[in-house]
């Protein structure tokens, strides 16, 4: 009996490509493909084949995304300046507005725009 590896359209896989990367960028990967909602085989062979990656909203990619916002806000809030921001953060931040602008949510002023939106109303009464 022959039995081939096959994708979801029937398809078969024979040849396996396998690479190494650094913990970060394990975590990097790991992080995007979860945030996808697709599987990481799936997520690698759409970025490395210049295929556009399209998230799949699903109660996974939801908690992934809850949980990467949480890390990158606790983050935020111990920063003081905007200049120690390091390059594994801007990264993580540039991920979450591109996922989240693909989602299609409408997406609010900051807290800063509002507050300057109060005061210049205050000005001017």
């Amino acid at each position: 009996m022959n039995s081939k590896a096959r994708d979801g359209e029937g398809r078969t896989r024979p040849i396996t490509i396998g690479f190494r990367v650094t913990r970060e960028q394990g975590a990097e990967i790991d992080e995007a493909v979860a945030l996808s909602g697709l599987t990481k085989q799936d997520y690698i062979t759409r970025k490395l084949t210049d295929r556009s990656v399209e998230v799949v909203p699903n109660s996974r990619v939801q908690r992934a995304l809850s949980r990467q916002m949480a890390r990158v806000y606790r983050e935020l809030r111990r920063l003081e300046r905007a200049s120690e921001m390091g390059d594994d953060l801007r990264g993580a931040v540039a991920l979450l507005a591109e996922v989240f602008a693909g989602l299609g949510e409408e997406v609010g002023p900051a807290d800063t725009e509002l507050e300057a939106a109060s005061i210049v109303e205050m000005e001017r009464a």
